[in-house]
């Protein structure tokens, strides 16, 4: 470290960029700046951050690359045009290498002070920058990240300055090594734990961290919260048992499995997907379906409704009779009841309530003693499926109370005996029913509806950790950076058709989309999805960061280029894989 110098400040503010076919708001372009420049908390002052979600903020104010990894890269990429600021990074340094700068080292540089609190998390923009799709993949694999400074004192710094190491920190662990700890495969118990006592080391990483320890297959520091509770792929027989009209367009389906398959005990608010053949001539229809009753190994309860427009409920209410044998996967999906002793709010519209039903049912079979708050909104009494059900459940709870609105109720209906109020359901039901910020809330329902409650509660006070929701359809998209794009439903993509049907078929379950597979325009099922306009996650393209990560419902993938670690079994990492014959994706 002896001679570590400054060697060029570089800023930039955001701007948009056009990428294929999308535009990227971003701030990776950095330029060198001449002279002193100021250091304040937040950043370099001149510069700016397109995504704060995912850059800048105290822990992440300043990001170092240096000069020993340009030359690194200019000879395993074969380049030669390399300029200061080509990593993004606002400190273009000699010395402090990843794999001898630690987290927690303090250092003097002109009359500021810096802290190490985390390595760079890559996305796609590196990318970008470098023309080069691989760029976040190589950067993190071959252990050459860079880092992030936090501000410790203001001062100003320029080119040329000297880097004076003042404090070493806790745990002696360098970036190279935590960066390894989280992205590459094996995270010893004892390391994780050395890390957490890292004091400087910034929250984000500390919670991956948290999660690692806490164990389960695949990656679970950075496996995202919608992919979790993997299931093994495939679909099994199961016979239809009982089938129970529970209000004037929702029907249940009582599932028992064959001889010679036994059922997961799901948990309570997940579902299940089923493989329907309305025509054996043409191809299948994939539909998600909340499990609804009891916790059971001896049989699911899933409850359809019915519309005219919908393929799926309309062939299992014209067409399947008790007796009859479906294809059912196993039971998935991240929206579960956690286990606690706090309050509990189980807030749903119309078809939303079988989630939450079946979380009421776990409730009840443990005799749970947690306050249970029941909210529930339909159009009126004829509309209004497990009113019965829920009532009786209730009443088997200590602490066990229920609000529920009618926004056109008959003539029938009765205030006080059949619903509570006119309207629809919004904070100040909650307020008004004394429930605690503090609570745990579980919503489902219309997406006019979710986005209303979760932003009522936020506003309210209630943190978004405290927040779980489940989304009919295709879930919610997360593509950082991305601005100005119309939201489309999901649709077949351009000129599908129009060639031989010969690749394999790809499904969507949650969007209801079944289409071919082909090599020639597509280098990933993420890319076949975006086609399509199906909703999907992703940040870094290349295997890296898991925010693909997605269900594998049935099938098989290969995958090219290889992720740094694969995903827990039962997922799929949709930005690097490809089908290897008929599959079908949680998307």
């Amino acid at each position: 470290m002896a001679n570590a110098r400054l060697v060029s400040v570089n800023v930039g503010l955001p701007r948009d960029v056009e990428w294929q076919g999308r535009t990227v708001h971003t701030a990776v372009w950095k330029s060198p700046v001449a002279g002193r420049v100021r250091v304040g908390r937040l950043n370099v002052v001149g510069d700016g951050q397109g995504d704060l979600a995912g850059h800048g903020g105290e822990q992440r104010a300043v990001f170092v690359y240096q000069l020993d990894s340009y030359r690194y890269w200019a000879k395993e990429l074969s380049r030669s045009d390399f300029v200061h600021g080509q990593f993004g990074e606002n400190f273009t340094v000699e010395g402090l290498a990843d794999a001898t700068t630690c987290i927690g080292d303090r250092f003097r540089i002109g009359s500021a002070l810096f802290e190490v609190t985390q390595p760079r998390v890559t996305c796609y923009r590196i990318g970008m920058r470098m023309n080069e799709p691989r760029m976040p993949a190589l950067l993190t694999g071959r252990g050459r990240p860079g880092f992030y400074f936090r501000v410790i004192e203001e001062g100003e710094v320029g080119a040329g300055d000297a880097i004076v190491k003042v404090a070493s920190g806790d745990e002696r662990m360098s970036v190279e090594r935590i960066n390894a700890l989280l992205y590459l495969p094996r995270h010893p118990r004892e390391e994780l734990e050395r890390a957490l006592r890292i004091e400087a080391l910034s929250e984000g990483w500390r919670a991956s961290f948290r999660a690692l320890l806490e164990g389960g297959p695949g990656n679970a520091g950075l496996e995202p919260a919608a992919a979790g509770h993997g299931a093994a792929p495939g679909f099994f027989p199961m016979r239809v048992a009982a089938i129970v009209r529970e209000s004037a367009d929702v029907l249940s389906f009582v599932l028992e499995a064959t001889s010679g398959h036994s059922l997961a005990m799901p948990r309570p608010g997940q579902f299940v997907v089923l493989r329907l053949r309305p025509d054996v001539m043409r191809t299948a229809l994939f539909r998600s379906y909340s499990l609804s009753g009891a916790p059971s190994a001896d049989q699911y309860r899933i409850s359809v409704k019915i519309e005219s427009h919908g393929a799926g409920g309309a062939y299992l209410a014209g067409h399947v009779r008790e007796g009859d044998v479906l294809d059912v996967s196993s039971s998935r999906g991240a929206f579960v009841l956690s286990e606690g002793e706090g309050p509990v709010v189980l807030s749903s519209a119309g078809i939303g309530v079988t989630p939450v039903l079946a979380m009421l049912h776990a409730l009840v079979a443990t005799g749970s003693a947690r306050p249970v708050f029941w909210l529930h909104g339909s159009r009126n009494g004829e509309l209004h499926p497990f009113a019965m059900e829920v009532r009786e459940l209730l009443a088997r709870l200590p602490n066990g109370r229920s609000f529920v609105v009618y926004s056109r109720p008959r003539a029938e209906d009765v205030i006080g005996r059949d619903f509570d109020r006119v309207g629809h359901l919004d904070v100040s039901i909650v307020e008004s029913l004394g429930v605690p910020r503090e609570a745990d809330f579980y919503l489902c329902g219309p997406t006019a509806f979710l986005n209303d409650v979760r932003d009522g509660l936020a506003r309210w006070g209630v943190a978004r950790s405290r927040i779980h929701s489940e989304m009919f359809g295709g879930g919610e998209s997360s593509t950082p950076g991305v601005v100005g794009r119309a939201k489309r439903a999901p649709h077949p993509p351009e000129g599908a058709g129009a060639g031989p049907d010969v690749g394999p078929l790809v499904s969507f379950a949650r969007s209801g989309l079944v289409v071919r597979w082909d090599r020639k325009k597509y280098r990933s099922i993420l890319e076949l999805a975006e086609a399509c306009d199906v909703p999907v996650r992703w940040s870094c393209r290349t295997g890296v960061c898991h925010s693909c990560e997605s269900g594998l419902v049935s099938g098989t993938l290969l995958y090219d280029p290889e992720p740094l670690e694969p995903p827990a079994p039962g997922n799929a990492l949709i930005c690097c894989s490809q089908p290897e014959g008929d599959v079908v994706v949680d998307l």
